[in-house]
């Protein structure tokens, strides 16, 4: 195999052009990882050729002497020798996606994009009407700031930062581990790239300090216990000088006295009485809105449910409303009037129903009360 024609390797025309020439390096080296071949001798040789290959193919001078002159040509230059990280310099993102790598292929010399800063998560108890219809509060949050004083240096000034003399700025100091070159955190300087020789007295160094900030939320309708809000950028700061995290509001919705929520829709309890139920009445219900007047019809039964339309929930994603549904209880009173009594005894009477007689138990509740 160590004699193959680059172009048969890689199953391009001799003609072929440079995108088509990575897309088939990266088709085989894919088919080919070590990683994905674990104990393969065959796959890990035809990975070490697609990447001989397109270390030749993928660079102008190089592919040129070899057209003219084939592999003698190259002479010194060489084709493959070991592994060569600046092959993989436009692939590392590719193999990183895939096998979990994230950057081990440090040879293209590009540097390590800072870290954006942590995320921040806050707790936000919201009242049920808050909830139901949207509100902004305005909440505390402490975090890590940009230090003001050296501008997020962490040193008196600029010229008391220094590059890294170990890793030479990049952050991350690369070593041969058989087959790879694997990158790891540089241990002198923490994987920043530099040293600050006079750190800055605000901040001790780090770039940061501590500050409380003032920040408004804007609270949607609809929103339900464990709702995240993100707000964008109102994060810690970065330690490295790249972008801050996120603030995430999670919102704890209190209970509500009268009204229990399932969805968009309301609904509560609203007691009758035998008379009202027996011949029909008219009330007035409190809603989110107002009072509503709802009608009951004659012979309700006890937990009947009544709708009202649209005097629900907004829907967190827009639209209508829900509705508000209203159950209603036949009250059985404890206690009755003479007057109230011989009204129940002659009603059982036209119905044919036996009641007990009136007796001493009755008469201890009237005197001493429930």
């Amino acid at each position: 195999m160590p004699g193959r024609d680059y172009y048969e390797i890689l199953g391009v025309a001799r003609d072929a052009d440079a995108a088509s020439i990575k897309k088939a390096y990266r088709r085989l080296a894919l088919q080919h990882h070590p990683d994905k071949n674990p104990g393969n001798k065959e796959a890990e040789e035809r990975f070490k050729e697609a990447a001989e290959a397109y270390a030749v193919l993928s660079d102008p001078e190089k592919r040129r002497i070899y057209d003219q002159y084939g592999r003698a040509g190259l002479g010194s230059q060489g084709g493959f020798s070991g592994f060569d990280p600046e092959i993989f310099g436009d692939f590392a993102d590719v193999l990183g996606d895939l096998f979990g790598f994230g950057g081990i292929f440090g040879g293209s010399g590009r540097r390590r994009r800072p870290r954006r800063g942590h995320d921040l998560r806050y707790d936000l108890p919201v009242t049920f009407e808050e909830a139901v219809r949207g509100t902004e509060k305005e909440i505390r949050v402490p975090r890590l700031e940009r230090c003001g004083a050296c501008d997020g240096r962490g040193a008196r000034s600029e010229k008391d930062v220094e590059t890294c003399s170990q890793c030479r700025g990049r952050g991350q100091v690369a070593y041969q581990q058989g087959f790879f070159t694997i990158a790891r955190t540089c241990g002198r300087c923490g994987g920043t790239g530099r040293i600050i020789a006079r750190p800055c007295s605000g901040c001790g160094g780090n770039g940061r300090v501590r500050v409380e900030r003032s920040i408004t939320v804007r609270i949607p309708p609809g929103v339900v216990t464990g709702v995240q809000l993100r707000v964008g950028g109102e994060g810690e700061a970065s330690a490295e000088g790249g972008p801050a995290g996120d603030l995430y509001v999670v919102l704890e919705v209190a209970e509500h006295e009268f009204f229990h929520r399932e969805g968009d829709d309301l609904f509560c309890e609203i007691p009758l009485s035998f008379a009202q139920a027996a011949l029909g009445t008219r009330l007035k219900v409190p809603t989110l809105d107002g009072e509503e007047p709802l009608e009951v019809p004659q012979g309700t039964q006890s937990g009947a449910q009544f709708r009202l339309r649209g005097k629900g929930v907004p829907s967190l994603n827009g639209g209508r409303r829900g509705d508000q549904v209203i159950r209603v209880q036949v009250r059985t009173p404890r206690r009755l009037g003479q007057r109230q009594r011989e009204l129940f005894e002659e009603l059982a009477r036209l119905e044919g129903k036996e009641v007990s007689e009136r007796g001493l138990i009755d008469r201890v509740r009237d005197i001493f009360g429930d």
